[in-house]
């Protein structure tokens, strides 16, 4: 079983629009279309069973959109694709939608503080994650800098420490191996707390022997395998993660027996 813990889709009418988008903005290249469509064929092609795919909420009004999206893709795509809600920090519902959330069968949220413009230590965010985790929510957070904006860094390391310590968040999950280009942060601030971290936009990037230094210091068991589809090659991460975790019950759990257990999923 092998599960992608972080990927992207948009609806197929603005699919197009928004890959593009992103793509100049951040001066990357995409590696599928950005539909359901081309992300099934992507991961039946990398070998990978079930991808979850992360909405980001840029507005509060996008909120609507965003779990009715989610909602038509875990119908249509079940078993294959597993989508989360999108939410704004700065909702003046959050509370209330946080609980159609739950309500609707997703298994957790989302959160950018760059593209939402707020930081992961403003009191907004930590009620937030507060609550998601009172309800039983997933919180998974672009983690570290982001290629499309200058600093500071919205979600540095400091600021997620401070979270972890003062909101002590269940089922937390910081993307991009806890702090995209800050490791040497991560590994002083971040290892070893009782928080999830995922492989998504990390291997083409980390030196080698930091990636071994934070697997080790944090632990296999709180390794998530996951890609940032449609921005990272799902076959080529397959095939990386493989050469570099050498153990074959440890890769087991990183590839996908860690995160189903954290979905709480059970395949026959």
């Amino acid at each position: 079983m092998i599960i992608d813990f972080h990927t992207h889709i948009f609806p197929d009418s603005i699919a197009e629009k928004s890959v593009k988008f992103l793509a100049e903005k951040g001066n990357i290249k995409n590696h599928t279309e950005g539909t359901a469509r081309s992300l099934l064929e992507s991961q039946e092609k990398a070998g990978i069973d079930l991808s979850v795919v992360l909405p980001v909420a840029t507005k509060p009004k996008q909120f609507s959109s965003i779990t009715k999206f989610a909602a038509f893709v875990n119908e249509k795509y079940e078993g294959s694709l597993l989508s989360f809600g999108g939410i704004h920090p700065l909702s003046p519902d959050f509370k209330q939608e946080l609980k159609t959330i739950k309500s609707e069968g997703l298994k957790g949220i989302k959160l950018h503080p760059e593209y939402q413009d707020v930081f992961i230590n403003d009191i907004a965010c930590k009620r937030l994650i507060y609550e998601a985790s009172a309800l039983g929510l997933i919180t998974v957070i672009h983690a570290g800098r982001d290629v499309a904006f200058p600093e500071p860094v919205k979600s540095n390391p400091d600021g997620i420490a401070e979270v972890i310590a003062e909101i002590k968040p269940e089922k937390f999950v910081l993307a991009h191996f806890g702090g995209f280009h800050c490791w040497e942060e991560v590994e002083e601030k971040i290892c070893g707390k009782d928080v999830f971290i995922d492989t998504s936009s990390t291997l083409e990037f980390i030196d080698e022997e930091l990636f071994h230094s934070i697997y080790l210091k944090h632990g296999y068991k709180k390794i998530l395998f996951a890609t940032d589809s449609p921005w990272c090659d799902q076959k080529n991460y397959v095939e990386t993660i493989k050469k570099l975790i050498k153990n074959k019950e440890e890769l087991k759990l990183v590839m996908g027996e860690n995160a189903q257990k954290l979905l709480a999923l059970t395949f026959s």
